[in-house]
């Protein structure tokens, strides 16, 4: 049903004349309620004022008298004066006669001749001596108020004190523009004020709070609540809320139960690292914040809630990037007796779902399924970017034999040499910009970047005098090159590590020489990952995922006795080049999991003392189950094509993981740290 209006109250609401099934008041406080369902009586024969509105609509349109009669009289004079405006806006307003009837954004030609209230902020005041024009801006939008030389004198002396983000509420009658504006929602009118009332006074902001802000990253973020008064951030929360909205309605049709998981979980090795929080009761103990909901949701499977789903905030003590916080928001899910194609297909559901109601496109499903050795070979990330070309290829075979050094010493070591052609952009790519690709490729690892320019006037090349004949033309071939084209070749002992180094110079190249489309969405999925990576710094093998990841079931004979050769029954959904979101089936086998962990070089002491509640829990029948979660922030970050999720968050971090508008993080009192005994060692 729709609502209809929202109201404080001061004692209950009566009804005369209207049914229970076609009208419901809900409750939300002691002092307010919320009235849903269709306009009109209860005799079910249709009312010539009925509107029936759409789900989060706008204002009542034509409301007859006697339906507020039902009321008591303090909501009676509460909605005396509410009036209509155009159910299109798609607005769900609280209404008040004590502040306004209408919000900024939602006046049309229709409500001509009503005499309206509206409360806002002054985004701008125009004075033109005989005619003064004023802005007033909510977060619906702009409407235009005149006050002329004909008003009452008390607006007139009003309005000339007002200045930029004051707030005011104006009491006035709508007329239509002589000159529209078909800019604006609101373009076709006007209000003529008859009374204007300051609610607040305001200094002059820092910077102008307008769709293109005159305001440094810095300054706003400072002042980040004058910066969300901004358009774009408005667009982007609304947007946002949204999302979430449809997420839930989602995941609910399909049977899943939103369930809460705690914020104040213990520490668990692997993974990034943990925001602690000390305990006050227990001295010398520690909370950790939850990176995700991980152990927790499995529980739930273990427990019996088959579908689980929550939009969960994590944290995770990290350097931040564009699409990194410390603390984000998750959308989690679990579910039991399924496989990875239903997990996916369920998702590709919502996905096409989000992007159908959020930005009216239609996303083709199922999407494609990559392997990671692919997606490694061919793109040189574990979330490739599949808007344009440039694809890795493979040339150790050219090179078999070879008499140029630093290829054989690679060819010898049981290595290989990657490529990728540029196109047609010798004329680009200059011998400067090819030396800058090669730091690129060294800050990823690579010794160098080969390269050969084939132009018109000539080749110029690194490496191509010391090759045959025979040599330059099977490479010519292997990469169909021509004139007008740049070579470029990484070598390595390590396969992944040259498609790495030339995955990056090819986004560089992309993202230069526009090469990418901004208005394509390209998903995929990235299946079957290694199950471990080894980690040098530790000298031990890690979870790509984490350790209760299911290996592929051809892998299960080599967990122990080969972990570099495993896959990883794991999914993550990419889109142009962002990971989205991840997830894998998980291990509900006591003894695997044991060998998992045994694999990762966890003692059998040291396993109990960290997943020792999971283990148990497995011990009372553990059904087969898997989830994925998706990074909310992210997702909204690239449905609205922004380069940072801090454009996304209403209150973001900066890049070393601070606050400026609070201070965050700061000293705390001394008592506090002696509640918690906690001794300070680090000296100012």
């Amino acid at each position: 049903m729709p609502v209809l209006f929202s109201a404080r109250a001061d004692s209950m609401v009566f009804f005369r004349g209207y049914s229970r099934t076609s009208v419901e008041i809900i409750r939300t406080s002691s002092a307010s309620f919320v009235l849903r369902g269709p306009l009109g009586p209860s005799s079910g024969k249709p009312s010539s004022n009925k509107r029936t509105l759409a789900r989060g609509g706008a204002c009542i349109r034509h409301v007859p008298p006697s339906f507020f009669w039902p009321f008591p009289f303090r909501i009676r004079n509460l909605f005396a004066n509410f009036a209509g405006c155009n159910n299109k806006t798609n607005e769900h307003i609280s209404i008040s006669a004590m502040y306004r009837t209408h919000t900024c954004g939602c006046l049309r030609a229709c409500n001509v001749n009503q005499t309206v209230t509206l409360a806002g902020w002054v985004q701008k005041v125009r004075n033109l001596g005989a005619m003064t024009f004023i802005d007033l801006r909510d977060r619906y939008g702009i409407t235009q108020i005149v006050v002329e030389e004909h008003s009452p004198a008390e607006a007139r002396e009003t309005v000339c004190r007002v200045g930029r983000e004051w707030v005011i509420q104006v009491v006035g009658k709508v007329v239509e523009r002589q000159s529209k504006n078909p800019k604006m929602p609101t373009g076709d009118i006007e209000v003529t004020a008859e009374k204007v009332a300051i609610l607040h006074e305001a200094e002059v902001p820092p910077f102008t709070i307008e769709e293109v802000s005159d305001g440094g990253d810095d300054l706003r973020m400072k002042y980040r609540y004058l910066d969300l008064r901004r358009p774009p951030l408005q667009r982007n929360m609304i947007l946002r809320h949204k999302m979430a909205q449809e997420i839930r309605r989602f995941l609910s049709d399909e049977g899943f139960l939103e369930i809460e998981t705690p914020c104040l979980v213990g520490s668990t090795p692997e993974g990034a690292r943990d925001f602690v929080v000390p305990s006050r009761m227990s001295p010398n103990q520690f909370y950790a914040l939850p990176q995700s909901p991980q152990t927790l949701k499995q529980l739930l499977m273990v427990a019996g809630y088959d579908k689980y789903f929550q939009i969960v905030r994590c944290f995770r003590d990290e350097d931040l990037r564009a699409d990194r916080q410390p603390e984000f928001t998750q959308v989690d899910e679990e579910m039991s007796f399924v496989s990875e194609d239903d997990i996916m297909t369920i998702n590709e559901g919502l996905i096409k779902r989000l992007w159908k109601e959020m930005l009216n496109i239609d996303v083709q499903t199922p999407f494609v399924r990559m392997p990671w050795d692919e997606a490694m070979g061919r793109f040189g990330s574990d979330k490739p970017d599949t808007r344009f070309g440039l694809e890795i290829q493979d040339v150790t075979e050219v090179f078999k034999g070879t008499e140029f050094k630093p290829f054989a010493a690679v060819l010898e070591a049981g290595g290989t040499i990657r490529a990728i052609n540029a196109k047609g952009l010798a004329d680009k790519l200059s011998r400067k910009n090819i030396d800058k690709l090669g730091e690129v490729a060294k800050t990823y690892g690579a010794k160098g970047l080969a390269y050969s320019r084939l132009t018109a006037d000539g080749t110029s090349s690194s490496f191509e005098k010391f090759l045959t004949d025979a040599e330059k033309t099977a490479l010519y071939a292997a990469l169909n090159a021509e004139t007008g084209d740049v070579l470029l070749l990484v070598s390595d002992t390590d396969w992944v590590k040259a498609c790495t180094a030339l995955g990056q110079v090819r986004l560089d190249i992309a993202r230069k020489h526009g090469l990418i489309d901004p208005d394509k969405f390209n998903f995929l999925w990235v299946v079957d990952f290694p199950l471990f990576e080894y980690s040098e710094q530790e000298g031990r093998w890690m979870a790509m995922h984490h350790p209760f990841t299911l290996p592929k079931a051809e892998d299960l004979d080599k967990v122990e006795s080969d972990p570099g050769a495993c896959h990883a029954v794991a999914y993550d959904i990419v889109l142009n080049g962002v990971e989205m979101g991840g997830g894998s089936m998980r291990i509900n086998d006591p003894a695997l999991q044991d060998r998992m962990f045994h694999a990762l070089g966890f003692t059998e002491e040291k396993a109990r003392e960290s997943f020792g509640f999971l283990m148990d829990a497995y011990k009372f029948g553990a059904p087969p189950h898997g989830g994925m979660a998706y990074g909310l922030d992210r997702m909204v970050m690239l449905m609205l094509k922004k380069d940072s999720i801090r454009d996304v968050i209403a209150f973001p971090k900066v890049q070393n993981a601070g606050e400026p508008m609070s201070g965050a993080p700061d000293v705390v009192d001394a008592q506090q740290l002696k509640d918690l005994n906690i001794a300070l060692t680090l000296k100012d």
